[in-house]
């Protein structure tokens, strides 16, 4: 494979010198970020190389469709870390490199000498990411990163799936693709940082961390309102996933919009309550006689954010997927058989999409130079000087600006006094907030931020936006495709105010094609991304992340801001940053995608089991509505759990016959665990060196020492918020201001367009 060009379309600088050290999904996926965007990306591989290179299923070359998915565009370097000579190799990239990835346990960290103090000490412009289970300093962080145990301990899991089943981990690797957003992110930061003082960082992200960070509304919930918030499944609650005739659909509406839902299905002349059962069998009576896309359609038409669970067949041969070239390469017999599209379109930011490496197809290190210091004046936040021009509302959009709020940006709020954003006033299980106050919703996702208000349906109001856009460096904005255009916000209209925006558009399937006027919320992307196809028990239909939590939301608030900080890094300008939500939860399915293209099988909900490891999954304890996980990916592992739940059946198996009898296992390790209380379980868990992990609640998770000390949640009862989703050695951002009454800082706003004085803290 070719290196990439050293000066990049739309960047001045050269391409980032990355150094990757990769055993779990969430570091490769952060590598594969930069690696698609045309950087040098070398990933150092064991003698034999990565075990991901031959775990099944494979594509045609024998290599492994999660290998090849993850690892596209990198080069590989062989690289024995047992050894001096390995080791001194390694010493000798990172001298040269600006990046190092990691996913190392603190137990090897120490043994290789790459600890946070170690790596700050040694190789002081270096940005370190540490993509870990629990942190790089907690000793879980020695078991491989995994999505489920993450999703557990960070309680996202107990949000997932029906009431009255186990606990759900969401399809694929989703708390490892946050995690690595986030990773993204906080690499992106540091690098800008780095600009400015000469001095580089670790930037600590652990997966259970960032899990919970994307259960925020469950923690408010519980710490506000005083509830014990569960998962809802799909069956029951205001919104539910029915059968269509062939396949299923998502329900999805707003109380006020239930008439029109009932007058769709046909029935009008027998009205219901809202939200009743006797007009959800009407419904599903109707959606059972007509094909998902029809259901979709119909209800699309008339303005109701309903989906259609698409599974990843479905997705192939989906018209705006086509007409947005989402799928990349050649096509035989109507079939896909390369690789997905990137997960952002914009002109001036390439993407590439090439094969894996070969192992060892660098045979030496690079001719990279050592790396020059900035004598760039000193600044403390990452985004210090930065303005951003936030018309984001709800989550998606607002939550990237409360993002890049944290790391020191000016963020300016902008609503519309005659239609705030709706979360401003948005309910905390049913209960509305005080007429004078605001909803604790609003607050996590607008803490930090000034607040103006400008009515772009005139004149004057797109006027002032256009003297704001003139002196700002970023705009985001989540709103259906074509209203920006209406009010004078497009990119467009502002690039010609300002030649060096930076645009992020976070739309529900992207600014073109023929769906992307469409409405949703993230339950409709949870469906229309293939998702909820991928997610659910293994003898029942599609899963969503629920309303509850909105997954799609939630990470890309992550994607964005770590876009929007790389191109402030980079210096990629005058930029329209087009982010699909639908597309980029399909891009976290590119292993599964490539799976199906490559054999044909389709992808289907398989519970809580993954390929790689086994057993996988949760397990009852004695305690009421109390659970484990457990997650061996190593036969040490396996062997441990064997001398602890049933030796006299389970020792001296290979990882083989543990695949083949998976329920068997399931059956041992059920009665092992509901013999004890979950505490007893975590203890002998730990004693014996198995990877596991709580399924805790949110009110179990609010207990834990762990995420008030990284910061992850905010305040307490009625002032309770959402944090940070990673931490920097080098940087600890401030506790944000409250956030901005509407227009409380118009005066001052208006009056000096050009603020950049830092972002109100508290």
């Amino acid at each position: 494979m070719e290196p990439p060009d050293e000066r990049r379309n739309g960047d001045p600088r050269k391409a980032l010198r990355v150094v990757e050290l990769s055993g779990g999904v969430a570091a490769k996926v952060c590598g594969r970020l930069l690696a698609g965007l045309g950087h040098d990306v070398v990933l150092c591989e064991p003698p034999g190389g990565d075990p991901l290179r031959t775990r099944e299923p494979l594509d045609e070359h024998g290599v492994g469709l999660t290998f090849a998915s993850l690892d596209a565009d990198k080069r590989s370097m062989v690289v024995d870390l047992d050894t001096a000579d390995g080791r001194a190799a390694l010493h000798h990239l990172l001298e040269r490199a600006d990046l190092l990835i990691s996913d190392l346990g603190p137990t090897r960290a120490r043994a290789l000498g790459l600890t946070a103090p170690q790596i700050r000490a040694a190789w002081p412009g270096l940005v370190a990411v540490g993509i870990t289970a629990a942190g790089l300093d907690d000793p879980r962080s020695d078991h491989p990163g995994d999505s489920l145990l993450a999703e557990c301990h960070g309680g996202l899991a107990a949000m997932i799936g029906e009431p009255d089943r186990p606990p759900l981990s969401l399809g694929g690797e989703q708390a490892a693709h946050a995690a690595a957003f986030a990773g993204f992110l906080g690499g992106m930061l540091a690098l800008r940082r780095r600009a400015h003082t000469a001095h580089g960082d670790v930037v600590d992200v652990a997966m259970c961390d960032v899990a919970a960070y994307i259960d925020w509304k469950s923690d408010i919930e519980t710490n506000v309102a005083a509830t014990s918030p569960t998962r809802t499944g799909a069956t029951a609650g205001q919104w539910r996933i029915v059968r269509a005739a062939d396949g299923w659909v998502g329900v999805i509406f707003q109380p006020v919009q239930w008439d029109l839902l009932i007058d769709l299905v046909g029935d009008s002349a027998q009205p219901s309550p809202p939200d009743s059962e006797e007009g959800w069998r009407l419904i599903e009576r109707w959606a059972a006689r007509l094909p998902k896309r029809t259901v979709y359609e119909r209800a699309q038409a008339l303005g109701l954010a309903v989906g259609f669970s698409a599974d990843l067949g479905d997705l192939l041969g989906d018209g705006q997927y086509e007409a947005r070239d989402f799928f990349r390469g050649p096509r035989e017999d109507g079939r896909t058989i390369a690789s997905v599209g990137p997960p952002v379109r914009a002109a001036g930011l390439p993407w590439r999409s090439g094969p894996p490496p070969a192992l060892g197809d660098l045979a030496e290190a690079p001719a990279w130079a050592l790396p020059s210091a900035s004598d760039s004046p000193g600044r403390d936040a990452p985004l210090s000087g930065v303005t951003v021009l936030d018309l984001g509302t709800i989550t998606a959009g607002a939550a990237t600006g409360r993002l890049l709020a944290d790391y020191g940006a000016t963020v300016i709020k902008v609503e519309s006094a005659s239609h705030p954003d709706p979360f401003r006033q948005w309910p905390v299980a049913g209960r509305p907030p005080a007429a004078d106050g605001l909803s604790p919703m609003f607050e996590s996702n607008n803490a930090g931020k000034l607040g103006v208000v400008l009515d772009l349906k005139t004149e004057a109001g797109r006027e002032r936006l256009h003297r704001l856009a003139a002196h700002a460096d970023v705009v985001i904005e989540n709103f259906t495709v074509g209203v920006t255009g209406r009010l004078g916000a497009d990119f467009e209209t502002l690039r010609a105010v300002n030649p060096r925006l930076v645009y992020l558009s976070l739309s529900s399937q992207g600014q073109d094609g023929p769906e992307s006027g469409r409405r949703s919320y993230g339950s409709t992307l949870d469906l229309l991304s293939g998702l909820a196809s991928v997610t659910g028990y293994l003898d029942g239909g599609p899963m969503w992340s629920s309303a509850e939590v909105n997954y799609p939301d939630q990470v890309a608030s992550l994607f964005g801001a770590g876009l929007v900080a790389y191109c402030l890094e980079r210096d990629v300008r005058g930029v329209h940053l087009d982010v699909s939500q639908r597309e980029l939860i399909s891009w976290t399915l590119a292993d599964r995608i490539a799976e199906h293209t490559s054999t044909g099988a389709l992808p289907a909900p398989t519970g809580n089991r993954r390929p790689g490891a086994t057993p996988h999954d949760v397990y009852p304890c004695a305690g009421d509505g109390e659970w484990v996980a457990i997650a061996c990916h190593r036969q040490a592992e396996r062997d441990a759990l064997a001398a602890l739940v049933a030796p006299e059946e389970l020792a001296g198996k290979s990882e083989e016959w543990w695949w083949k009898h998976e329920s068997r296992v399931d059956e041992l390790i059920g009665a092992w665990t509901r013999a004890r209380s979950r505490t007893e379980c975590v203890h002998a868990l730990t004693e014996a060196g198995v990877a596991h992990a709580p399924v805790l609640s949110a009110a179990e998770r609010g207990r834990e020492p762990r995420f008030r000390e990284r910061r992850v949640f905010l305040g307490d009862g009625a002032s309770r918020r959402k944090g940070f989703p990673l931490t920097m050695r080098g940087y600890t951002p401030p506790d944000p201001a409250p956030a901005p009454g509407l227009g409380q800082h118009q005066e001052e706003v208006l009056a000096d367009p050009s603020l950049t004085a830092g972002n109100a803290t508290s």
